[in-house]
């Protein structure tokens, strides 16, 4: 029996208004918001999470 991978994985990403890099979850089910600034980085679809902010890398 072979066990499954999961697809959802953690994003490092850069918020667009004042450059704080943080780390959310690729299928957020709220409204992630950035730490420094309050400013809405990534916003649920029901699946992986529409981003607005800058990626810069994808956590294995």
């Amino acid at each position: 029996m072979e066990i499954a991978m999961p697809k959802s994985k953690f994003i490092k990403v850069r918020c667009p208004k004042c450059k704080n890099e943080q780390i959310i979850f690729g299928n957020a089910g709220s409204l992630v918001t950035c730490l420094v600034c309050s400013k809405e980085i990534a916003y649920p679809t029901g699946g992986k999470s529409k981003i607005s902010a800058r990626v810069l890398e994808v956590l294995e």
